[in-house]
């Protein structure tokens, strides 16, 4: 059942049209999936539609078992509201691809994988997650993609202002809201939902924008999106923003036959006329009139630690485009990450809590060097520097379960597992025994 004061907001917002909303809100909630570049290898036995705003997007026509899919949990694929998916185009039409973007409130990462992808190898993500819990999930899904290009990061929208100023050529706030778009498929969004929330909502996505803003260059791309369908936390946002902190709001083209709707200010998603979520979306232009004052970028004074030669050589090898990647080795780890933003990521290793930096490359262990379990989800990694052992699904799930593995004719030390062609992570073949390397937070717990 539908809030009372939800359906009453509605009707005022949307008159007689909010019959639909309501009756659309009752209807089963669309599964699409955004697929990554990494492999062009697709398991779904069920028939696909294609997203409209974005290429690599595909509604399924049921839902499958995710977690029984092995491309899943290799990064083949990002299961994705498609609505949110259209910040594609915003990207597009206002960001270049060369830029460095911070995606704010970024868990569990969908925006992300996106904004990684539209980037690709000139620019730079730092994609951030101020809930611990959550953080560590978006690593995960970070590196499961496997771009090289992204930072996560743990810190407040306040720490970005004060610390990085003028950094950024854009910043996208996918604002925590009051979920109402989310209605259709998570009846806790309904149980919680409230007029008091949605104020409190509002109130907490100002204090988030104000805190972040001085971090947006002038001339910068805001994107400000929610999951809710109301003006409070959408369009008088917006308004406050443009009025208040000094912007533009910024016309986005669409294909009208994709069924968005125009608010005063930004494009609303409504499931009674797009395929997919509730989901609200507004690009502005920060003012020029504030000076360009950006952070001073120093490299740090501390030095990191030198992994032996022969180690780095080998390590060097396992890569692709060995050229196109800074290694910085800390504790026996040595760490990947773009050479053409080495002093800005060096630089924000000492302003920022930093989670996660490009991928993890190897691990110095006893008296050599081993690779470690993201390299293999990068797209950069060279599968052929190490034997390759095609799995059966049977056998993946095994090895994703960190189950022991009963594998025949497969020769000494390490070795990548792969799927349809797809890495999945490493084993080493000891002798008695094949030892199971995939990392036991990432297990797969539940069938």
């Amino acid at each position: 059942m539908l809030p009372v004061d939800f359906i009453e907001s509605m009707h005022q917002q949307l008159g007689g049209e909010a019959e639909l909303l309501i009756r659309a809100l009752e209807t089963e909630p669309v599964t699409s999936i955004r697929l990554n570049t990494k492999e062009d290898v697709l398991t779904f036995e069920c028939d696909t539609d294609e997203v409209p705003w974005h290429l690599d997007g595909y509604y399924l026509s049921e839902r499958p078992q995710f977690t029984l899919d092995p491309l899943f949990h290799a990064g083949c694929y990002y299961v994705q509201e498609a609505s949110s998916m259209f910040l594609q185009q915003v990207l597009e039409q206002y960001v270049d691809s060369s830029s460095i973007v911070l995606d704010l409130c970024a868990a569990p990462g969908g925006k992300s994988t996106l904004i990684s992808e539209y980037l690709g190898r000139d620019g730079l993500l730092i994609s951030n997650e101020v809930v611990r819990q959550r953080v560590f999930i978006l690593s995960e899904n970070i590196q499961k993609w496997g771009n090289g290009n992204t930072i996560v990061t743990h810190n407040k929208a306040e720490e970005f202002g004060e610390r990085c100023k003028h950094l950024f050529d854009c910043v996208v706030v996918d604002a925590p809201c009051s979920g109402e778009g989310m209605f259709r498929k998570d009846m806790q969004a309904r149980e919680e939902w409230s007029l008091k929330a949605v104020q409190q909502c509002a109130e907490r996505q100002r204090a988030i924008l104000m805190g972040v803003w001085d971090a947006l260059k002038p001339g910068g791309i805001l994107i400000y999106s929610t999951c809710t369908f109301n003006e409070e936390e959408n369009e008088k946002n917006i308004e406050w923003v443009a009025d208040s902190l000094g912007a533009e709001v910024l016309p986005v083209d669409y294909d009208p036959e994709w069924g968005i709707t125009e608010g005063k200010a930004g494009y609303h998603f409504y499931p009674h006329k797009t395929k997919g979520e509730g989901f609200y979306i507004c690009a502005l232009q920060k003012s020029m009139q504030e000076a360009l004052n950006p952070a001073k970028i120093k490299a740090p004074k501390r030095e990191t630690g030198v992994a032996h030669p022969e180690y780095m050589a080998a390590m060097r090898s396992w890569l692709q485009h060995p050229d196109e990647w800074a290694i910085r080795y800390s504790d026996r780890f040595a760490t990947a990450y773009p050479m053409k933003w080495k002093e800005i990521i060096d630089w924000l290793g000492t302003q920022l809590t930093c989670i996660s930096t490009g991928f993890g490359l190897g691990e110095e262990r006893g008296k050599g060097i081993a690779p470690q379990h993201s390299l293999s989800m990068a797209k950069d990694f060279r599968k052929e520097a190490f034997p390759n052992i095609a799995l059966t699904k049977e056998q993946a799930l095994s090895y994703l379960r960190t189950e022991a593995l009963n594998l025949s004719d497969v020769p000494l030390g390490l070795v990548v597992l792969t799927y349809e062609g797809v890495p999945l992570g490493f084993a080493k073949n000891v002798g008695n025994r094949l030892n199971n390397l995939y990392p036991n937070e990432w297990r797969i717990r539940h069938l």
